[in-house]
């Protein structure tokens, strides 16, 4: 990757030099300044097992590379700790997911069974903690709606940690075989608080259908 990255400064260096003595003008070097910023990208892609194509774009050909969660599949804490079959997101496509300043986010697919594209993104919090995030993507993959299956952050881990036991607070997800979300937030002592079911509809939406309080 090194050797790359030398080889591209010595072609901009040469483009700069071939500026001064054949007068190319500003907007063609700009040009092919850009082009060198492209192909370096595309091989940076490539490099990860994207292999781009005129008529394919490289969310679908990085949609089409992920592993395939199998369902239903439920929090646990080793599934939010170690993310099993999640693949990295290539930083050229993270601005496309919502993910910029991440450092290292990964992602899977789910089944293509209810017409809709669905993916799950692990968006990295530090300190190996991570969210989950449930996306839906169109027909040129790009991403319609999502939709937060489990928030974690530092802090939020630290406060619960430090607080009584009957006050912590547990975030479960399941996503069946019908694909039906349910979110529920348990206390201690496992005793459930609040769950939301949501569906993806025909719009590629997901849509809240009822919340139970149990909390009444």
């Amino acid at each position: 990757m090194r050797k790359m990255h030398l080889g591209w400064l010595f072609a901009a260096a040469w483009l700069l030099m071939s500026c001064n003595s054949g007068r190319l003008s500003p907007q063609a070097l700009q040009q092919k300044l850009d082009s060198i910023a492209r192909l370096e990208s595309k091989e940076r892609l490539e490099a990860q097992g994207i292999h781009l194509d005129r008529d394919v774009s490289p969310i679908q050909l990085f949609y089409d590379s992920l592993g395939i969660q199998p369902l239903p599949v439920r929090y646990t804490q080793d599934y939010v700790s170690f993310l099993p079959g999640f693949k990295d997101v290539p930083m050229e496509l993270a601005s496309f997911m919502g993910l910029e300043g991440r450092v290292q986010p990964k992602a899977i697919s789910l089944p293509e069974a209810i017409g809709a594209k669905l993916m799950i993104l692990a968006a990295d919090e530090g300190d190996g903690l991570y969210s989950l995030w449930l996306y839906s993507l169109d027909e040129q993959f790009m991403p319609v709606d999502k939709l937060c299956l489990y928030a974690t952050s530092r802090q939020e881990m630290a406060d619960n940690l430090e607080s009584d036991p009957e006050d912590q607070l547990v975030q479960d997800f399941v996503i069946t075989s019908d694909y039906e979300i349910c979110l529920t937030d348990y206390t201690g002592k496992l005793k459930a608080e609040v769950q939301r079911v949501f569906h993806v509809d025909p719009s590629r939406h997901f849509l809240e259908e009822k919340e139970i309080d149990y909390s009444e």
